[in-house]
């Protein structure tokens, strides 16, 4: 939460505003907000954490598929 997210030049585009280990694509997971033209589905951008640059892809939601049945 509240890591900035930027885009390949550094600039500012977004913020995390949540985030965490997501057991089911066994990877970290996180929801944030980005300026409209950075939200097209396989954007890459890059979230700042400690001093580093984390590759970022924006995916569609849900990004895992269903699979329950539902009568």
């Amino acid at each position: 939460e509240g890591a900035i997210l930027v885009d390949k030049d550094s600039n500012e585009v977004g913020v995390v505003t949540s985030g965490g280990f997501g057991p089911s694509v066994q990877k970290p997971v996180a929801i944030g907000f980005v300026d409209a033209e950075h939200a097209l589905i396989d954007t890459q951008l890059f979230a700042q954490v400690r001093k580093k640059l984390l590759p970022v892809n924006i995916v569609k939601m849900p990004f895992v598929t269903n699979n329950y049945y539902r009568p």
